[in-house]
């Protein structure tokens, strides 16, 4: 066959498959959120899905998908059709769970090489947080009061080895103490149970319990973050008060693997005008939660150092059923 009737019809049988990609999107675009309402992930993903919906001129509908410590919801995006229309709005537990699964000794809900990561929006320190009537007024209270009283404190999480499990984990370990950990199926749901006496602890993303600080039904004793929190210059890091535990509650954007070049640079380019759109800028203010946007390169290069260190907390916890 002749090279140039060869080449026209290998373009051409490309044409079908780049076409939808240069056209994208063309209809609704589903941002999965894989925890209930009221937690970190989704209370960026709405401002977000907001702005992107004006920047794309499709809607991009925020679903949640909770369950599993988020990992029913990263399930789904890691299967669905690589075109760009299913992408995922996920906490640093992305990089957890598939260290879970190894030490649970069960199958992979999915593997960290089935995501494209895009844009990283926020990276606030995880804070511990109790009710603002808890006998607890600061960690060493709280650490005290579980030295006398080993395993029957309990504290709220999003899940095992969720965002908010780990680092308390880490608390616990580094304050040579054990607490009862008492897993919901996200932030929102933990909240609730704080509020209404269930439990008496949680460590949690600085956006998910601003409002109730403000209202004063809340007490923040400490961060883990590296540095003071700029909405909460009062309150210590746990590093300053002797407990090396440090935690970051990052949330990111992800395509599943396989999703045309074409269609990545175009959810990059509206990551990027988002995070500069006046209504998502408000929206964080809102909860006092610092932009901290990473493009593609800076992100994915974060991720993987994230990921390393997350795999080696998950080693050192062990095995929760």
């Amino acid at each position: 066959m002749n090279p140039l009737r060869l080449a026209a019809i290998s373009i051409a049988a490309l044409l079908p498959i780049l076409a939808p990609a240069q056209d994208y999107p063309t209809h609704n675009i589903t941002m999965v959120v894989p925890f209930p309402p009221g937690g970190v992930a989704d209370i960026t993903a709405r401002p977000l899905a907001e702005a992107m919906t004006r920047i794309l001129r499709q809607n991009v509908i925020v679903e949640n998908k909770a369950g599993a410590g988020g990992g029913l919801g990263m399930q789904v995006v890691s299967r669905a059709k690589p075109d760009g229309y299913t992408i995922l709005m996920a906490l640093s537990s992305i990089s957890i769970i598939p260290e879970a699964d190894k030490v649970l000794g069960r199958a992979p809900m999915y593997q960290l090489g089935q995501f494209v990561p895009i844009a990283r929006f926020t990276a606030d320190p995880t804070v511990l947080a109790v009710r603002a009537d808890s006998p607890y007024k600061s960690v060493a209270d709280l650490v005290a009061a579980a030295k006398k009283s080993p395993g029957t404190i309990p504290y709220g999480s999003s899940g095992n080895y969720g965002t908010m499990h780990v680092p308390m984990e880490m608390f616990d370990e580094v304050a040579g103490v054990k607490m009862l950990h008492v897993p919901f199926t996200g932030a929102g749901p933990a909240i609730v149970a704080l509020l209404g006496g269930q439990i008496e602890a949680v460590s949690t993303g600085p956006s998910t319990i601003m409002g109730h600080l403000k209202a004063g039904k809340v007490r923040v004793l400490a961060t883990w973050g590296e540095a003071r929190h700029p909405a909460l210059p009062d309150v210590p890091t746990l590093k300053e008060l002797g407990y090396d535990a440090q935690f970051s509650q990052w949330t990111g954007l992800f395509a599943p693997a396989g999703t045309p070049e074409a269609v990545i640079t175009k959810l990059r380019e509206a990551s990027k005008a988002a995070v500069a759109d006046a209504t998502f800028q408000g929206a964080m203010a809102k909860v006092e939660t610092p932009v901290q946007y990473l493009d593609q390169p800076q992100f994915k290069a974060f991720w993987d150092k994230d990921a390393k260190k997350l795999a080696d907390v998950v080693q050192k916890i062990g095995k929760v059923e």
